[in-house]
Parts: C-alpha cells; sequence; structure tokens
C-alpha cells in the first residue's frame, strides 16, 4: 500500500485559520456574489455561447445585468470574450482554465441544493 505525500493535512482550528479561512470564502464570494454569476459559469462551462445563447439558458436575466455580469466574470478570468471578425462580428463566451477550478465548487453545490430542496420542500 503506498500513501499519497499530497493530501493535506487538516489545519489546526485556530484563531489564525480561523481568520484565514474566512478572509478566502470572503474574497470566493467577492467574486461570485449574486444571483446569475454562477449559472453562468455553468452554462459557458457546457460549452463556448454566444450572449443570445446565454440569455435563453438563463430565463429571466435582463440583457443589461447579463451584460455587466458577463464583464465582471471577464475582468476575474473566469470567462474568456472573444471577438470573431465576421459581418456582422460575433462574440462568444467560453470558460478559462481558471474557470474550470471551480467545477467541483459548482458540483458539491449542486449536491448540496438537492439535498437542501429534499429536506425542506420533500421533493
Amino acid at each position: 500500500m503506498t500513501t499519497n505525500t499530497t493530501l493535506k493535512q487538516p489545519e489546526e482550528r485556530t484563531q489564525e485559520t480561523c481568520l484565514r479561512s474566512v478572509r478566502a470564502v470572503k474574497d470566493a464570494l467577492e467574486v461570485l456574489h449574486g444571483r446569475w454569476k454562477l449559472p453562468i459559469i455553468l452554462s459557458v462551462s457546457f460549452g463556448t455561447k454566444r450572449f443570445g445563447q446565454i440569455s435563453k439558458e438563463l430565463n429571466g436575466i435582463t440583457d443589461k445585468v447579463l451584460s455587466k455580469e458577463l464583464k465582471n466574470l471577464e475582468a476575474n478570468q473566469l470567462i474568456k470574450r472573444t471577438v470573431i471578425d465576421a459581418f456582422p462580428p460575433m462574440v462568444e463566451y467560453s470558460i478559462t482554465e481558471h474557470g474550470k477550478t471551480l467545477g467541483k465548487v459548482i458540483d458539491e453545490l449542486g449536491y448540496w441544493g438537492a439535498a437542501h430542496r429534499k429536506k425542506i420542500l420533500g421533493r
């Protein structure tokens, strides 16, 4: 049997580790907060999409809000905006390598959300 030495050992629960954890979670929430950011990331994680495709998948988002959120996600290097030289010009959005690092987080939120729905609503 081999031992995996790359596994991170749990940190001792101290005031310092608590503060570091709180700061890290606050940093993540600062980037991901809001109603639409995670659904947008999830949408483009299934493949490159144009603005209208994302808008249709996220039923209820306004064009103004979608545009603002896409710019914010691009500024945080979670999605990439590509302008295609055509007539008329086309713009496509895709997930970046940095954005892909949210995969486990999004999966776990999905599992938790489904379990929570079942617990609270019974379905």
